[in-house]
């Protein structure tokens, strides 16, 4: 995989009962995955304590959790970029997939779900 410079969004999203990542390289700094979110499907809101977090918005529309408690609509073509610490998350709420490839670093990350609890 370090080897492989050119990667076929095709070939690698997958789908499941919920949303699914499916990450496809991992170098020492970064890396980078492909999320596949069906209608109704979330990211859970949530923060990388270390590391950034680049979204691009290849497929579809949904709600993006700048906080736990506040959503602003993306779509297609949109790039978000969520700093260390940042909250970030994704409700579908389209009709067909919401696909988006994150590029995430420097690792390691970490991950810290939130709730508005």
């Amino acid at each position: 995989m370090a080897d492989t410079r050119i990667f076929k969004l095709t070939e690698i999203a997958k789908s499941g009962d919920q949303a699914t990542k499916t990450v496809f390289y991992t170098s020492d700094s970064t890396s980078g995955s492909v999320w596949v979110v069906k209608p109704g499907q979330v990211v859970v809101p949530h923060t990388h304590p270390t590391g950034d977090d680049f979204w691009y918005c290849v497929k579809g529309q949904g709600l993006f959790y700048l906080q736990v408690d506040q959503e602003v609509a993306v779509t297609q073509g949109d790039m978000i970029i969520s700093s260390k610490g940042q909250c970030h998350g994704l409700k579908n709420t389209g009709k067909d997939d919401f696909i988006f490839v994150s590029i995430v670093g420097p690792l390691p990350v970490g991950y810290e779900k939130l709730t508005n609890s």
